[in-house]
């Protein structure tokens, strides 16, 4: 006894001599806690409140150059798909196997779940909710489509089996009633005509391949009646995996819904308004995508995958390492799918549709969304498309009523000095995009306007996911109001307020053209595009004159001697028209030219005589006070 005092004691004078007071009879002693309390989080970790990450920096040094960049080079950026409180706040649900894990306690985070058939609604998070939709002062986000209140004439064709009339008003579309609270919460107030369409034929469970031009609400043409379907029907049972004793095996996500999208930015574009329509519902939203850290993405997804928008790069790394399944899928979504399907992809989308675990054609439901569908890419979907309908949205009015295209003749040489005069003169505010051919060029121009005190940017494929994530925010805060670019930037993008974009060097391809322009002119706005133009682009000088005349342009008298230049010279071997069945051909339905021919397949019976005869040839022609028309007339311009 006494030598457990001497103990205590030399204890308490060495606690003393290190200045440390013995605070141990003040330590809180474990207490009772009730059934219902045990396994919730303490006030302080509370599930609700967002993690909010300021990664802005001081320094402006760029990682990969050396210089001084506007745009803070290597800074970390906001990595919104991580940190938001949507996001934070869905540890704990989906175990990886299925067992009625979507019905765990309703929190006030803005989380709902799946119980013994029905779907439980979250409960409303005014801070969640500010974070997802912005606050009622913000700018309408429906501004960031067409405003088609302003048009009362939009030609829309529909082409397939028995097409579903459109619908008129989002209430009266059949959407579930979440989907239509968070649609009023994100401020859309009438579909756009894709919408119309796109809500009812993927409604009554039809593949779909629509061509609508930019900015026109395709991601909500196939968010809106898939997550209603998934909000109706509830998640499908994930199937149980035996693992080996004593071993370790990860999750595996099991998604109900896949959204392929081309570049990284896109489909971080796509998650962010999935999260929007996802709100108060049992639906967990995530993104992958390459150059980000996957150990952060496998994160996500072991808090939740049911709607999954992925690169097909990082989705292939994905499931070859046992991560994701594609058993469960019930729709695929192939956003640019033009591009998806070009050669670059098309192999990889193969491999993902084709040959994995995903259910095939018919028992999936496919949707594919673009703003140009050449002839050759319809014929590489059908592969993927099961007796679907083809639909095609006409440009809202005349481009002349909102994109101003010009044309400037100018030799390589004297570009630069051409684009600084372009630069000085434009006074007005807004943002200016400016495309390129090469990385290298990109980089190299950049650097040329902040030598001559222009604030820029650049994004490319070589820049890191965190500076091209840095890039485009600068530049949609008009921090650096100028942007050079590759094609990266040139698809889906939905950046606000630009006004002016610049082809720098042309591209070869006129529908990359027609992708450019429409990063301008949009939500009904002016903008303006001028592309620079020399006999090195003597290659595409026919189908822009022919895109110039469609559009009602102004057409200068320099380019049509080009043109004709460039047809003797070639005798027309090299001419690939806008009508013609090339890369670049119409945007029309292509089964309708091949039947009017006499000649063509069949995709298990989907294909017709005419769009004017019954059964397999039904289109469909919208009343005209609803601003619809189907129009097969080859004068119509579809791009």
């Amino acid at each position: 006894m006494s030598n457990g005092n001497a103990s205590e004691t030399h204890l308490e004078q060495k606690f003393a001599s290190m200045g440390v007071n013995d605070n141990r009879s003040a330590l809180p002693k474990s207490r009772y806690v009730p059934p219902h309390m045990r396994n919730k989080p303490a006030p302080s970790e509370g599930l609700g409140a967002p993690r909010h990450f300021d990664n802005r920096m001081e320094s402006r040094s760029s990682s990969w150059g050396g210089r001084n960049r506007a745009d803070g080079g290597g800074d970390r950026p906001r990595n919104n798909w991580n940190t938001d409180s949507h996001e934070s706040s869905s540890r704990g649900f989906h175990s990886g196997y299925h067992s009625d894990s979507h019905s765990s306690r309703p929190r006030d985070d803005g989380l709902g779940f799946w119980r013994q058939g029905k779907h439980i609604h979250g409960e409303r998070n005014l801070r969640t909710e500010k974070d997802l939709y912005g606050a009622s002062e913000d700018i309408d986000r429906h501004s960031t489509g067409i405003n088609f209140e302003k048009y009362n004439d939009i030609p829309v064709e529909a082409s397939g089996r028995e097409v579903p009339a459109p619908i008129d008003t989002f209430v009266d579309s059949g959407l579930d009633e979440l989907i239509l609270s968070n649609i009023d919460l994100a401020r859309y107030t009438i579909p756009t005509p894709v919408q119309k369409h796109s809500i009812s034929i993927a409604g009554n469970g039809r593949d779909l391949m629509a061509c609508a031009q930019t900015g026109s609400g395709k991601t909500g043409g196939f968010l809106f009646p898939i997550m209603s379907e998934c909000f109706k029907v509830g998640p499908s049972p994930d199937p149980i995996e035996q693992a080996p004793r004593n071993s370790y095996r990860p999750r595996k996500a099991h998604p109900t819904a896949l959204i392929l999208a081309p570049t990284r930015e896109l489909a971080s574009q796509i998650y962010d308004e999935s999260r929007k329509f996802a709100y108060r519902s049992w639906v967990r939203s995530c993104v992958v995508y390459g150059g980000a850290d996957i150990g952060q993405q496998l994160r996500q997804m072991d808090r939740g995958c049911d709607l999954l928008t992925a690169t097909p790069g990082r989705l292939v790394d994905l499931i070859e390492r046992g991560r994701v399944s594609l058993s469960k899928i019930k729709f695929l979504v192939l956003d640019e799918a033009d591009r998806m399907l070009d050669m670059g992809f098309e192999p990889q989308i193969r491999r993902i549709v084709e040959k994995e675990d995903m259910p095939t054609t018919g028992v999936r439901q496919t949707l594919m969304f673009s703003a140009t569908f050449p002839r050759d890419i319809q014929m590489l979907a059908r592969d993927f498309l099961h007796d679907y309908i083809f639909l095609s949205v006409g440009r809202v009015g005349s481009t002349s009523e909102n994109i101003t295209q010009k044309i400037e003749y100018v030799e390589d040489e004297d570009k630069r000095s051409v684009l600084l005069d372009i630069l000085h003169a434009n006074t007005e505010s807004g943002l200016t995009l400016v495309f390129v051919e090469t990385k290298r060029m990109a980089d190299a121009l950049c650097d040329y306007l902040l030598d001559n005190n222009f604030p820029a940017t650049s994004i490319h494929g070589d820049r890191s996911q965190r500076e091209r994530e840095r890039a485009l925010d600068m530049f949609r805060s008009g921090k650096t109001p100028i942007m050079v670019a590759t094609a990266v930037a040139a698809r889906g993008l939905d950046i606000p307020n630009v006004t002016h974009v610049v082809n720098y060097d042309l591209p070869t391809d006129v529908d990359e053209y027609v992708h450019r322009i429409g990063r301008t002119g949009r939500a009904g706005n002016m903008g303006v595009s001028t592309a620079f133009f020399n006999r090195g682009n003597k290659g595409i000088v026919r189908e822009i004159l022919e895109l110039l005349k469609e559009a009602n342009q102004e057409v200068p008298d320099w380019l049509e001697t080009v043109a004709r230049e460039s047809s003797f010279g070639s005798g027309n071997r090299g001419f690939r028209g806008r009508g013609s069945n090339s890369r670049s051909g119409p945007n029309r339905d292509y089964r309708k030219t091949m039947s009017n021919h006499g000649s063509g397949g069949n995709n298990g019976g989907d294909w017709f005589a005419n769009s004017n005869s019954g059964g397999y040839g039904g289109g469909y022609s919208g009343p005209a006070s609803n601003g619809y028309s189907a129009s097969s007339s080859n004068n119509t311009s579809w791009f």
